[in-house]
Formats: structure tokens, C-alpha cells, sequence
């Protein structure tokens, strides 16, 4: 067994651990951070799943830090890719040309942005990264977490971390639970917290579903049908409320009618890349183009020099592979359902291939090929790890409510503003479908900000959250989950274990003491960190 000390130990290298192992390395905190993949970025590499963001995206509405990022990803293009004249002209260039934001691009090129974010701190010694590394075991003293101890799954060799700070940047908040630390799972109850849409009974395992994301591109003179699922006919027999044709079809219930959408999907369209944008609203009950192909396309052929790209490649993180069997944590048969997660992607990509219907009233489509090296060469082909919609989450000083962004509730007068604030973010509350039963709830947002209250748990001193596991509800989840949120709350709790380390103060004494927070809230906002937003209305 191996020891290791330092001052800030991150467990979880996704956006938002890199975010608060960056910070703070560069404000001169010594940091150790740990991933159980080969790959840093979560959400945004090992998950597949390109930056849903908000309409002001481009304007404002994130970090300065976050800001560079969308700008080293184009930039990264513009350098490395053989793009077309027209796409190198296009400042707001989105290299998928996709419907689900403004950025969609291949998981690899974000890995070399946050690679690059991360290389000069691991060359000056300040910050350890321990890749394919997970958190087994967590000493404490009191209300302190003293140490984590960590396995590398290439070796099986443990290495014991002691650390005067912690992060729980992990997907699922793992180190809550070693550490002992207070936390919530699943759907809290309408006595609990008064939401609107809170159910009538607290149920820990009603939690929003995970899904496996994959890439394809289509050689429609070739067959790369995939063997037939174990699990395929269970899964192309089921049916579940607002499902009529069950998952494995082209129909889908639309998230705020729930009523279903005959979805159309045909690979390649040539479509005009210039006339597509993001359709933040979600309206797709009206004109919006519904071929999934384009939904979550991470490269578009025509952005590329002609036979750079024989076949656009797209991201398939669509409502027919999401699984709500049950919990991938916390729960007993929690190794069998992410097993059954990414058969369920797999039954549906056999369906594609073999079933789904054509325009030409043919069926399936055998040149579709899974493109598992765009993911980081799984043996399945499909994404490293679920896309991980909720997890744990800390019991917090402030818990944050649909009532305090809520548009229907919060109407002309916008969100609830917090003195506290450390961070702004937008996006629709969107549950899908979840282990508990429930259908789609979708309730507009007003664009809302990140009170540091949310951040400091009820008991513990120096541990912090840094990615979903911060203190909201089920339902306020489904608006503060998202990578751009992630990066915020990864880049905050970053700079504030510096301030503190700096003050000799506790994260709680920052929020407490009116000096304290003043000079720290000041020293955010000096880094680029927005904590307002200005006068817009929600949706």
C-alpha cells in the first residue's frame, strides 16, 4: 500500500473535477486527482454526451473559464481538422451542425482541451493525477475526512490519500457514502419541500435513468449488424407507459405533452448546416426537423474538405436508450441493472440495424457501424460509462426547491437571487422517465443562480461537492445537472478551498461571516465567474 499527503484530494476527473483541481493548483494548493476511467472530462468524454447549454450561450452565461473551453474546441478544429472554408469563416462554427447545441464535437477533442488545461500543473509538480484510480475506503475524525484510499484497477495497488481538503467530484457522489457524509438519493416528497411537482411519498430509489451512449457513422454499401442482444426480444416486447410502439421504435413521448412523436431517422440528410440551431425551447411538437440522426450529430460531413469525412457521425443519446429498470447505486441489484443499461443500447442499435423502418418502406439499416473508437474503444463499442443523470446528493445548508426557479411559480420576477451567489446556470427542469415510474415532468425555468449554500454540507467542514451532487431536489436536479453547471460548481469549490487555505477559514465561516464572503464573492467575480444574471426572461 502506497501513501500519498497533499492538500486537496479530487475524487472524479470529470468537468467539474478537473475544474476544482485546475483552480486550485493554480492558485498554488497542491492537488491530488483521481479517475476511474482513462479518460478526464465524464459527461462531456467518457459519457458521450455533447454540452446541452442555453440560448445566451454565446453572449454570456458561464464562467470565463468555461467561455475559454468553447473557444479552444473550436480552436482545436480550426488547427487540426481539415474544415471547409465556409465552416473555418463561421466564428460560432458548431461542428456537429446539430439541433441540441451549439457545440456538439467529438469527445476526443474536448479530452485535449481539458489534457492541455491539465498539462502545466502536472509538469510543475502541484497537481497528481491518478487515472483509472477508485475511491474504496475514507477515513474521518469528527467532522473531518482525513484520508481516502484509492485502487488503481490496472494494478490492484491501494494507495492511502491524506488530505487537509476533499472533493467529491465523483458521478454518482461514491465518496458521500464512504465518508459518512449526510446525503439524499432519489424523489423527495411534496410535504418535504413544498415543490409543485414533488411526489406525494419520498422515495430514494426513484431516480432519473442512466443511458449508454454510442456513436455510429453509415457505409450504406456495407453490413456491420451487430450480434442479435441476449436481452433483445424482453427489451422489443416491453412496453411502458407513453410508449405505445415500446422504446425500441422511432416514437417517443414528447417530454412536456407526453403525447408520442413519430420521430423520422435517415443518415446523411443534406441538409443546410446554416439553418440549423439549437432548439433550447424544446418545441418539438412544432416545426422542428425530427430526423434523430441530426439531433446529436458530433460531426457533420459537409464541414469537412470533401472525403475527409465519407459519412457524418453522430451521438446517439436518444430517449429510446434510456434505462429506468432501476438504480446504478445504491440499490442491491445496482451491478445488474448498468449490465442491462448497456444492453438495452445495444438492443436498440440491433434494432436500427435490423428493424427500423426506411423511407423507402424498407426496413433496417445494416450500414450503420458502431464507432466505439470514437469513445475510447470500449470492448462493446459503446461509451466508457453510463451518462449519469442524478446522484448522490449532500444534505446541504441550502437545499434549492422548483420554487426558486421555477417559471410558472417565479413568473415576471425571475428566479430567487441569493447574496451568496457563486454562479449562474439554465436549463429546463427535465426528468425523464424514471426507476420509480414516473413519465416525463418538464417545467420551464427562469434562468437561475448557484447559491454557495448548496455547496456546504450540513455537518462535514472540508469536504465539498464538486459536480450533481450539490444540494438541490430530484426535481431542481433536472436543471442543475447539466456540464456547464458542473464546470461552475468544480471551478468554485476550487477557489474556495484556496481562500480558505489562504484565510485560515472554513467554507462555512465564508458564508457566515458578511466580511468574508464579501472578499470572496469579490475575488470570483474577479476570475470571471458570473453571479447574476442580467435582465432576461426564462423558458
Amino acid at each position: 500500500m502506497r501513501e500519498n499527503e497533499t492538500q486537496l484530494l479530487v475524487v472524479g476527473g470529470g468537468v467539474g473535477g478537473v475544474m476544482a483541481a485546475v483552480t486550485a493548483a493554480r492558485r498554488g494548493i497542491r492537488v491530488v486527482l483521481t479517475e476511474p476511467t482513462d479518460w478526464l472530462g465524464g459527461v462531456l468524454t467518457a459519457q458521450g454526451v455533447p454540452p446541452d447549454e442555453h440560448v445566451w450561450i454565446e453572449q454570456f452565461g458561464s464562467t470565463a473559464t468555461y467561455r475559454e473551453y468553447r473557444n479552444s474546441v473550436r480552436e482545436y478544429y480550426r488547427r487540426n481538422y481539415p474544415l471547409t472554408d465556409d465552416a473555418l469563416r463561421r466564428p460560432a462554427f458548431n461542428p456537429g451542425g446539430a439541433k441540441v447545441s451549439d457545440l456538439c464535437h467529438e469527445p476526443r477533442v474536448t479530452l485535449a482541451v481539458l489534457e492541455s488545461l491539465v498539462a502545466p500543473l502536472r509538469g510543475s509538480g502541484l497537481l497528481q493525477v491518478l487515472m483509472e484510480h477508485e475511491p474504496l475506503a475514507a477515513e474521518t475524525d469528527g467532522d473531518r475526512v482525513t484520508a481516502v484510499t484509492v485502487r488503481g484497477s490496472r494494478t490492484g495497488e491501494t494507495t492511502v490519500v491524506s488530505a487537509d481538503w476533499v472533493i467529491d467530484a465523483s458521478e454518482t457522489g461514491e465518496l458521500l457514502r464512504l465518508a459518512g457524509v449526510e446525503y439524499v438519493t432519489g424523489a423527495e416528497a411534496e410535504v418535504d419541500t413544498g415543490e409543485p411537482h414533488a411526489a406525494a411519498v419520498a422515495d430514494p430509489m426513484n431516480m432519473q435513468p442512466v443511458s449508454v451512449c454510442f456513436a455510429l457513422d453509415h457505409r450504406p454499401e456495407e453490413d456491420h449488424t451487430i450480434d442479435r442482444p441476449a436481452g433483445y426480444d424482453q427489451f422489443r416486447a416491453a412496453r411502458a407507459v407513453d410508449w405505445p410502439d415500446g422504446q425500441l421504435s422511432l416514437t417517443a413521448p414528447h417530454p412536456k405533452t407526453r403525447l408520442p412523436v413519430r420521430h423520422q431517422f435517415w443518415p446523411n440528410p443534406d441538409d443546410d448546416l446554416a439553418s440549423i440551431r439549437p432548439d433550447y425551447a424544446d418545441q418539438r411538437v412544432g416545426s422542428m426537423d425530427r430526423n434523430l440522426w441530426t439531433f446529436r450529430r458530433i460531426a457533420a460531413r459537409a464541414n469537412f474538405r470533401p472525403e475527409a469525412y465519407p459519412s457524418d457521425l453522430t451521438l446517439v443519446n436518444w430517449p429510446q436508450m434510456d434505462y429506468w429498470g432501476g438504480p446504478v447505486f445504491d440499490h442491491p441489484d445496482a451491478e445488474a441493472h448498468a449490465r442491462a443499461a448497456r444492453e438495452l443500447s445495444r438492443s436498440f442499435l440491433y434494432w436500427l440495424q435490423t428493424e427500423a423502418p426506411r423511407p423507402d418502406g424498407g426496413t433496417g439499416w445494416p450500414g450503420l457501424r458502431l464507432r466505439g473508437d470514437v469513445l475510447g474503444d470500449t470492448e462493446d463499442g459503446l461509451a466508457k460509462t453510463p451518462y449519469i443523470r442524478e446522484s448522490r446528493r449532500i444534505r446541504a445548508e441550502h437545499t434549492i426547491v422548483e420554487q426558486e426557479l421555477s417559471l410558472a411559480v417565479r413568473g415576471d420576477e425571475g428566479a430567487v437571487t441569493y447574496d451568496d451567489s457563486v454562479g449562474v446556470g439554465m436549463y429546463r427542469i427535465d426528468l425523464h422517465p424514471s426507476t420509480g415510474g414516473d413519465p416525463y415532468i418538464d417545467i420551464g425555468c427562469c434562468p437561475f443562480e448557484l447559491p454557495l449554500g448548496a455547496l456546504l454540507p450540513v455537518r462535514v467542514e472540508n469536504l465539498l461537492p464538486g459536480a450533481k451532487n450539490i444540494g438541490t431536489t430530484h426535481i431542481t436536479n433536472g436543471a442543475y445537472r447539466m456540464p456547464l453547471m458542473e464546470w461552475n460548481i468544480g471551478e468554485v469549490t476550487g477557489h474556495l478551498i484556496a481562500f480558505c487555505v489562504q484565510h485560515k477559514a472554513t467554507p462555512r465561516q465564508v458564508r457566515e461571516d458578511e466580511d468574508l464572503l464579501a472578499d470572496f464573492t469579490r475575488e470570483i467575480e474577479t476570475a470571471g465567474i458570473e453571479r447574476h444574471w442580467p435582465r432576461v426572461t426564462g423558458y
